[in-house]
């Protein structure tokens, strides 16, 4: 019997870094996931997933109002008790709690502390990637996603990107989990994610040891 690939990646990055385009190409990737013969569920989970409105590109446990603190918060609490519970399975998140801080400071002046959530999900193996890309890269990227956005708007400001980028940044570096920085600018996707499973078999990521 092989050992069990069980990788548990939280990838962080402002908008325009492909994180969910390399969380697809992680979930698929043979050295992560295993060979797979047929598709199945993904293991796929993010905190941008706008749940608490009833509306397209509502508010969710990133972007929540102060009077949905304990919602949001809920949320986190109840993600983490899941890892514990499945520990043996793998998962991949497209955006976390560091996307949470970083919108929380910016617009409502607010740094939640997620040591607690840290605490926990480092001893069952998660690791961070911080995807990030040069200043001047940006533009490319918002031209490739505008193929495809449902709601190009959001990519009007670059400048935008830009500055939470500098606070993520900062927020990463604050982070106590194993981390890897990924600069994007290429808009590689199958070399970042190849760049990604370097690192896990490299640190030991892929196989649990707890």
């Amino acid at each position: 019997m092989p050992a069990k690939l069980c990788p548990k990646i939280i990838l962080e990055g402002t908008r325009l870094t492909f994180k969910t385009e390399i969380a697809f190409a992680l979930n698929e990737h043979p050295r992560i996931v295993g060979p797979r013969k047929y598709r199945y569920h993904s293991p796929l989970i993010s905190a941008e997933w706008c749940a608490f409105t009833d509306t397209p590109w509502g508010r969710g446990p990133i972007n929540f109002n102060p009077d949905e603190e304990a919602l949001a918060i809920e949320t986190y609490h109840t993600w983490v008790r899941l890892f514990e519970l499945q520990k043996y399975y793998s998962w991949i998140i497209d955006r976390f709690h560091i996307s949470t801080r970083a919108y929380q400071l910016t617009y409502n002046r607010r740094d939640y502390s997620f040591a607690w959530l840290e605490q926990r999900i480092q001893p069952i193996g998660f690791r961070l990637v911080f995807l990030n890309r040069s200043e001047d890269s940006f533009a490319a990227a918002r031209a490739e996603r505008l193929k495809v956005s449902g709601n190009p708007i959001q990519y009007d400001d670059l400048d935008l990107f830009r500055r939470e980028q500098v606070l993520m940044r900062r927020l990463v570096k604050e982070s106590m989990l194993l981390t890897l920085q990924l600069d994007i600018s290429d808009n590689n996707i199958p070399a970042a994610a190849e760049k990604i499973a370097d690192w896990l078999e490299e640190t030991g990521g892929l196989y649990p040891d707890y």
